[in-house]
Parts: structure tokens; sequence; C-alpha cells
């Protein structure tokens, strides 16, 4: 388990990610290939994925230097995902760059001595190798997770929604207390599920606060930085639906589809169904705002989730249902085309 002890200060500047950390999810991915856990919640993504890795000739990269350095494992080195990546994926690119090399040294023999490194691993202390090895991130990135991105990023807004419910219902700490199952807020710890390989340990954040980042790749236990004097970071998983659901944002619709309003397109209720999720919205509130009754408006949730429009993510004992990007440009192009709301 791991404790992760707040201060006044700490609950203050404790935030969530607004987008997926790209490194992280190069590593977290790279974990999927290694693991059946899960498999079922990544199955279409899997399917692709490897199809790709071959397509692109990168099986002999993926094999001979990534699974190594990142092995599903209690531990793999802290420098490839520094926190400078949340900024995007040039600047973790960067971060890694400017590693010191007697910081990397350090990791990669942590590496060898809990799982075994790879005999070259200790070069990527030589600035030249490692800035190879940042062009063949960057080729499995742009082969295995760009691809998937849009998926990822609304998953990570809806996230995002559901935890602001818990702000505007009871702080930062009733934001903490609704994080599991992985994860139990009891006042000041928050304690975190950790591989039960690995050893108890606490994190005290001094005043540093910290940064939720969902991931959309992660599958189980929550993971933070092995360094505790680096910057308190947590990533954590999203709760996962099976990936065929993923199909449904195929939607017959189309981004260029509707030449009529959302209003003659879905009608009326289920356009404004759908509006009332661009900022988030239970089934009561659409169903308040469409003036229609609950059951009414758990089907239209139903029609426009099985569209692709709309995601849904359940929060307490209800349910938050957010829009996919193919939702959110469907309702821009029909505000662009109407000029105002449904």
């Amino acid at each position: 388990m791991l404790r992760i002890h707040f201060g006044d200060a700490d609950l203050g500047r404790t935030r969530i990610a607004a987008a997926p950390d790209p490194l992280w999810e190069i590593a977290s991915s790279l974990h999927r290939l290694q693991s059946r856990r899960g498999r079922w919640a990544y199955a279409g993504w899997y399917r692709t994925a490897r199809q790709q890795i071959r397509d692109k000739g990168l099986t002999p990269l993926v094999r001979g230097v990534l699974l190594p350095l990142y092995p599903r494992a209690e531990y793999f080195p802290d420098f490839l995902t520094p926190v400078n990546a949340m900024d995007g994926l040039d600047a973790g690119m960067e971060s890694i760059l400017a590693t010191p090399p007697e910081r990397i040294l350090e990791e990669v023999s942590i590496l060898d001595r809990t799982v075994g490194a790879p005999s070259w691993a200790a070069r990527l202390a030589e600035p030249v190798v490692r800035k190879e090895f940042t062009g063949m991130l960057r080729a499995y990135h742009e082969a295995v997770v760009v691809p998937h991105q849009e998926t990822v990023q609304a998953r990570i807004e809806a996230e995002r929604a559901v935890r602001s419910r818990g702000i505007l219902d009871g702080g930062v700490e009733g934001m903490l207390a609704g994080l599991g199952p992985m994860m139990r807020w009891r006042p000041p710890v928050l304690e975190v599920a950790y591989p039960t390989q690995a050893e108890d340990r606490d994190l005290h954040l001094n005043g540093r606060g910290l940064t939720l980042v969902p991931s959309y790749f992660n599958w189980g236990e929550p993971v933070a930085f092995a360094d505790p004097e680096l910057p308190p970071v947590l990533w954590y998983s999203l709760l996962h639906e099976p990936d065929a659901r993923d199909a449904a944002h195929a939607s017959p619709f189309g981004v260029e589809a509707p030449a009529k309003s959302l209003t003659t397109l879905l009608g009326r209720a289920r356009a404004v169904a759908l509006y009332a999720a661009s900022a988030g919205a239970t089934t009561g509130e659409m169903a308040r705002a469409a003036g229609v009754s609950a059951s009414a408006a758990s089907r239209h949730a139903t029609a426009l989730r099985d569209a692709g429009l709309i995601t849904t993510t359940r929060h307490g004992p209800s349910v938050l249902h957010t829009l996919t990007p193919l939702g959110a440009s469907m309702l821009r192009e029909a505000q662009r085309r109407v000029g105002g709301m449904p």
C-alpha cells in the first residue's frame, strides 16, 4: 500500500490533469502488450496496435528495446515518464534528453537489481543514444497511441467531469473520497492499492500538492514515482467498458452529415439531451432539461450512447453523461449551421 499524506496546503494544490500524459500512455500501453490482464477492455486496440507494429516494421524495436526498459513489474525507471510530459509529448522528450547521466545510471541500476536491465541500458546516459531512443518513442507513439487519442481524450474529459462533481459536492476532499476502488480517502491520508509484491511506503506531500493523472492504458493499481523527491504525481486507471463499444464511434451520422439542425435530425428532446451532456449531465438533469420523464431521458441517453455521441460514467448512485469527440463535433457543426443552441 502507498499512503499519501496531505496537509491543508496540499489540498489546495491538488489537481487533475486536463489531458493524457503521452509518455505514461506509452509506458502503460507497453504493459498492456505484456499482460492479458484487462485484455477484454482493450481488445480492439490490442488487435490494431499489433497490426500497426508489424506494418511499420517496429517489432524489433518493441521487443528488443521498449519492452525490456518498461517491464510490467514493480519498477521501471522514473526518468522515462518525466512530470513535464503532462505539457505534451515534445516537453516530455526534452525532459528525457535533459536527464542528468548520473540519474539515468542510478535508475538503470535499480532496474537491474529489481527485474534485470538490458546490457545496453546504461548507454542511455550518452546524449546521442538518448536522442536516438526518443526517436524510437515517437515512432511507437505515432503508430500505437495517436490513432486512439480522441477516444483517450474523451474518456479523460468524462473522468474530469465526474471528479468536478465531487469537488462541487464536497470540495477537494469530496473528490478524493470518490476516487475508488483502488484508493480510499482517510483524512488526511489517501491510501492507494499498490502491487502486492511492493513494500508499503509513505509519501509526504509537504505542501507540494498532488497531480492526479487519469490514464487510459493503465490497468489495475495506481502508480507514483519511486523517488519521493520528485514532484508528486499519481497515475490511475479509468474504469473501462469492453472495447467493442469503441465501434459505436463509427456513427452513421458522421461529423459532416448534419445539414439540418439537431432538433430536426434527432428530435427536440434528444437534441436537448445531447446539449445537456456538453457540460456533463446526469439522467435526471437530462430529463429536467428536456421536460421528459426519467425513463424517457434514459432511453434518449441510450440512443445517443449507441450512436457514439455520448459516453456514460458512473458517479456514486447516479451516472454522468458527457460528449464523445463525435458528439462534440456534431454539436459544434449544428450550432455553426443554425447559429444557436438546440
